[in-house]
């Protein structure tokens, strides 16, 4: 027996040592590729304005799955939601198909008010999705894969009644949504192999600095406040802290609404990127913001943000003949990170109790 648990020491040391050292050199081969490249330090900024962008929307699911552990399929419907809101709150028209066609609302907002509005009205639906889709199952005492169904449900529902409203159009935000600012950013020349200057869309640096400030606020909120700390006395075990007087139902709640507002500034940050491209907007993202929480880490906060930073940045650095691949990308990445750490890149191997 003894012989056995030294054998199976030693595997698990040697797999310590493999998987530290492949880190390292796949590290160093990413820092290589950035320094020769022709575009190397553009590419890793335009990798990290849309891993950004895919760390707050994955954000959203990993609050849910940390209370609830379930994954709200409906959130990437939120994200679509979001981004609708934002382009009419600007006071913009719906197209010419849909029942609202040529519709307007009588006032317009500036984009980053108009932004801020439709993550809080993104966050109202959360709340009406937590209301209609979960809680009603949650206290049946429902099975969890009954959930899921229920929440996939929801999202097929939302899409198809944004297409019966607006059409299935694409819709562009305003020119100029921030005000009149330089289409690019020049940084300078990079002094590497090859001498070019490092263009960055101004757009791209302002998704990057509001998807930084979200991932901030939110930070804080969990860790720093009254209400944030409950939230985590639940995630870690709901019966206890219902028993110690925290109302769980409300907690739920707020967390739907949170999930729903980081979701719906997510989908606005990729409108004002790709444009809101109709009312499947936010199934692909759905799809990476799945790939990036359980590469992060399930459940975890800071492995979201990092899981959406290197899924991002990994995008960017795909060459132009292979764009078209691209879409791939987060699932090869997620692929070679699990055969490694099968809890993800921040996740803790889970402990069963005997």
């Amino acid at each position: 027996m003894k012989l056995v648990d030294q054998s199976s020491q030693q595997y698990r040391r040697l797999w310590w040592f493999a998987s530290r050292g492949f880190a390292a050199v796949a590290i160093v081969l990413l820092i290589t590729a950035i320094l020769t490249a022709p575009s190397g330090l553009q590419n890793l900024f335009n990798g990290l304005a849309i891993g950004g962008v895919y760390a707050i929307f994955a954000l959203g699911y990993t609050l849910i799955f940390s209370i609830l552990r379930i994954i709200n399929f409906a959130h990437g419907a939120i994200f679509t939601l979001g981004a609708y809101f934002t382009y009419f709150l600007t006071g913009a028209a719906v197209g010419f198909n849909g029942l609202l066609a040529n519709q307007r609302l009588p006032f317009e907002l500036p984009f980053p008010v108009a932004m801020i509005g439709g993550g809080l009205l993104a966050g109202l639906c959360g709340i009406l999705i937590e209301r209609v889709a979960f809680r009603p199952l949650r206290n049946k005492g429902a099975d969890p894969l009954l959930t899921l169904v229920s929440s996939l449900g929801v999202a097929v529902a939302i899409v198809n009644i944004i297409q019966l409203l607006v059409g299935a159009e694409i819709y562009s935000y305003p020119r100029n949504p921030f005000g009149e600012m330089p289409a690019a950013l020049n940084l300078g020349t990079f002094g590497g192999l090859t001498q070019r200057p490092i263009i960055i869309r101004t757009i791209q640096v302002i998704i990057f600095a509001v998807s930084m400030v979200t991932v901030v606020l939110l930070t804080y909120f969990i860790n720093g406040t009254k209400t944030g700390k409950a939230l985590r006395a639940v995630a870690e075990d709901a019966t206890t802290s219902s028993l110690l007087g925290i109302n769980t139902n409300f907690l739920i709640l707020v967390t739907f609404f949170i999930s729903g507002l980081v979701g719906g500034i997510a989908g606005t940050l990729v409108g004002l990127s790709v444009n809101v491209s109709g009312p499947y907007f936010g199934i692909n993202f759905g799809l990476k913001g799945l790939a990036v929480i359980v590469l992060g880490g399930l459940g975890d906060i800071p492995g979201a943000v990092v899981g959406g930073l290197v899924i991002g940045v990994a995008e960017a650095f795909v060459p132009s003949e292979y764009v078209a691949y691209k879409e791939a990308i987060a699932f090869v990445v997620l692929f070679l990170v699990l055969l490694l750490r099968p809890q993800g890149l921040l996740g803790r191997a889970a402990v069963q109790k005997v």
